[in-house]
Formats: structure tokens, sequence, C-alpha cells
């Protein structure tokens, strides 16, 4: 389970004691997914950071209300009360979980997901919002006794249709990634007027695999088109009697259904504003349910509508999608804008491209975001590759990431020096861009058992 939180200068709010504190949370949760992929720590790890970030955690929410108070906030008190639900509500569940089934990968990953997307997501909308550098996202929640009404809804909904026993671990989900999930959008039209709703529903797929898999028979690990088709008309029924008992939908009919990957839903969930947004335990896989404000919704290109002509068709691309690799990672350092730009064009349709513009930069980029290949300059000014090289091989966890030099000089001496290093390899600047291509190509290929 690779680290997943690169620290970004848009996290920090413009407070030293609210940015400090944010630092400190992100550091456990990275040190958590560093430690997590060695069995004989998994255990002990989620239990030293689960104590960290609650502590962490603790002291932040109090020093962070305190600073809300000082300024005379107007949206304290709903601040103060997502902190409290997270506090009280989302942690106690996670570290249930994890007691109960012994810090399994399931309960660690639902754990890592949770607290890393909250923490994110929490950073960049409501605590933005507190110095006006952005607005909350939930500003349009239903009231209190309405959210609860649906509350009640979704987990009478969760027993009768699959006799699970569900309890709500939070009631402003983020979009936080638990698991592999499984992504459905519906998009609620009135004929009367030209808004529009969206509902999402998001299945741990163990889920589906644990109840409609096992309604319908299939004895399979796997999801394949019988089951992502019956999950779809399950996700349309669960949403459809939930509309019934929503008064503002009355008279919104069905107009367009996506299966999303987490890319996808990610972009288009993090635009929106948010009147119910619930993360679910089932007992069986977690289970989101949300609901936007009604607004004239923006259509994504990349997002194909389900058909009824084209509905096995789009499953199995979708199952396609979710099935394949992901796109190894590069990170680029070098101090020229227009080699670094021009590397990224040239490989980011099959590589994820990163970029550093200076050693230092690169040192944060690799310790929060672990690469697959580094691409360094060797003549950088203030810290130059070979120190970059040095300081990598000199930290256990990242010694074995590979590095190519790039250059611009191809004297003998110069690449005496370079091989002296004992890189991975090193690319000469001036190639053209399909032989450069060629050889990162080359060297996954080669090294493909790594």
């Amino acid at each position: 389970m690779e680290g997943q939180i690169v620290w970004k200068d848009e996290y920090n709010i413009g407070v030293d004691i609210i940015d400090k504190e944010h630092r400190s949370l992100f550091k456990i949760i990275n040190k958590l997914f560093r430690f997590t992929d060695e069995k004989s720590k998994s255990q002990w790890a989620c239990e030293e950071g689960i104590k960290f970030f609650k502590e962490h955690a603790v002291k932040h929410f109090a020093e962070e209300e305190e600073y809300m108070e000082s300024i005379h906030y107007k949206r304290l008190e709903k601040h103060r009360h997502i902190h409290q639900e997270f506090r009280e509500r989302t942690l106690p569940a996670l570290e249930e979980e994890l007691e109960q089934s012994g810090y399994c990968a399931n309960s660690i990953g639902h754990f890592l997901g949770v607290c890393a997307g909250w923490l994110i997501g929490h950073t960049l909308m409501e605590d933005r919002a507190i110095t006006g550098g952005g607005s909350s996202r939930w500003m349009e929640l239903l009231p209190g006794k309405e959210q609860e009404a649906i509350e009640e809804i979704i987990l009478q909904l969760l027993y009768d249709l699959f006799h699970l026993e569900s309890c709500v671990i939070s009631e402003t989900y983020g979009g936080e990634q638990f698991g592999k999930g499984v992504y459905h959008r519906l998009v609620y039209g009135s004929k009367e007027n030209k808004e529009e709703c969206e509902v999402f529903l998001v299945f741990e797929e163990k889920l589906l695999l644990n109840t409609v898999g096992k309604a319908l028979g299939i004895k399979t690990n796997k999801l394949d088109s019988i089951l992502m088709n019956a999950s779809r008309y399950t996700a349309r029924q669960f949403a459809g009697r939930i509309k019934e008992h929503l008064p503002d939908m009355d008279g919104y009919e069905l107009k367009e259904e996506n299966l999303l990957t987490y890319e996808q839903f990610k972009e288009v969930f993090e635009n929106e504003r948010l009147q119910v947004s619930l993360l679910i335990d089932t007992g069986e896989g977690y289970f989101a349910y949300c609901i936007a404000a009604r607004r004239s919704l923006v259509k994504k290109a990349d997002m194909e509508p389900i058909r009824t002509d084209n509905a096995m068709t789009e499953v199995e691309k979708y199952l396609m999608k979710r099935e394949s690799r992901p796109k190894k990672k590069i990170l680029v350092v070098d101090d020229s804008v227009t080699l670094r730009v021009g590397i990224k064009k040239l490989l980011s349709e099959d590589y994820d491209v990163a970029l550093a513009q200076s050693g230092a930069a690169a040192i944060r980029c690799i310790i929060l975001d672990k690469p697959d290949l580094i691409l360094l300059d060797y003549e950088m000014p203030v810290c130059d590759g070979k120190q970059v090289l040095e300081m990598i091989r000199s930290e256990e966890t990242l010694a074995d990431v590979p590095v190519i030099f790039l250059t611009g000089r191809t004297d003998s001496e110069t690449v005496k020096k370079l091989i002296a290093l004992k890189p991975d390899g090193y690319l000469v600047k001036n190639l053209k861009p399909a032989e450069i291509k060629r050889k990162i190509d080359s060297f996954f290929k080669d090294n493909i058992s790594q």
C-alpha cells in the first residue's frame, strides 16, 4: 500500500498553528502507508498510527476552533460539528473494525483511505474557507431532522434488501476511496424546468460480491458483466426508493446513468455542493450515498451515458478500465521548465508524470509519493544530480528507486563521472523525442519483474 498524500502549497491556509498541525497529520498518515506493506508491522503501525492520529486530531481541532472563535468565524458551529463527527463517530468506527478484523488488509485500507481522504478534503474545503480561501462544501446539507430521516430510510433499505445491520459512520463523506469501489452516477431531472440533480452510490466491490452476487447464486471473487448489470439495477431501485421519500424530488425522472472510475468520480464529486453525503459500514463492506444540490449540470465529455443500446458495451469497457494496471509513475527533475514540460507531454499518455524544478523539491516529491523511476538532471544549481542521488540512496525506503540521469553533455569525462555514480542509466537531452520514449519503454520492459 503506497503513500498517497502529497503535500501541496495549496494545503496551507496561512495560519501557522493550523498549517503546522496539518503537516503533522499528513506525516502520520504517510508513515502508515509506508509501513503497512510489511505484514509484521501492519498491526503495530496502525495501533500507533491511530493513537498519534487521534492525539494530533484532537489537539488540532481544539486549536482550530479556538482560532475560529478569535476571528468570530460565522460557520464555527458547523465546522465544530464536522470535527466532532469525525472524532466521535468516524474514528471509533474505523478503530472498532480494525480490532474486530485483527487488522486485516481490508480494514487497514478502510482506515487509511477514509482518514487520508477526509484530511485532504477537509483541509482544502473547510479549513481554507476559514481564511476566505474557499467555501465550505457542506453549506447546502439538509437540516438535521431531514438528514436523520434519510439515514433511517437507507439503513432500513439495506436491511430489507440484504439483511445487513448497518451503521452510518460519517454524515460528511468527502469522496474518500475505500477499498476497490464501483461508482454509480444517476442524474434526475424535471420536465417542468431545466434543473437536475445527481445521486452517487458507491459500493465497495466485496459488498456487491457478498450481496447481489450471493442473491444471484454467483460464486466468484471478481466482478463480471452479469454482476455489474445486476448491481446497476440494484442501485437504480435503491435510489428510486429513497427518492420516494424526498418531496423536493417529486416529478423528477431518471435522465442519465454512468459508471465511473474513481478518477472520474473524484473529478465530478469535488465540485459538488452536497445535500446528503453518507458513509455507511454494512458489515459486508462500505457503502456511500450522496445527493448533490440541484443545479444545471456541466456535461463531461469522457462520461458516456449508459443506454439500452450500449449497456453491455459500456459495462464491458468499465470492467476493463477497472482491471487495467495503473500507470508507472515517473518523476522528472530538471531546472529547465521547457525540458520538464516537453518530457511530460512526451510520456504522459503512457505514464503518470510528476515534475520537480530543483533537487530539494525532488526530495519532497520522492518521500511523499514514491515514483517508479526518476529522470534526474545531472547539472542543476544549488543541489545537483549527484547530491540528490546520494540522498536517495542513503534513505532505506527509497534506495531501490531507479534513477536515470539526464545530461546535455556527451564528452567522455562527463560520461565517466556519471557511470561512476552507478545510476540505472543516462539519457542525452538532445536525443529525438521518439528515441527518449523508446528508451524509457525499454527500461520498464526490461525491469518488469521489479
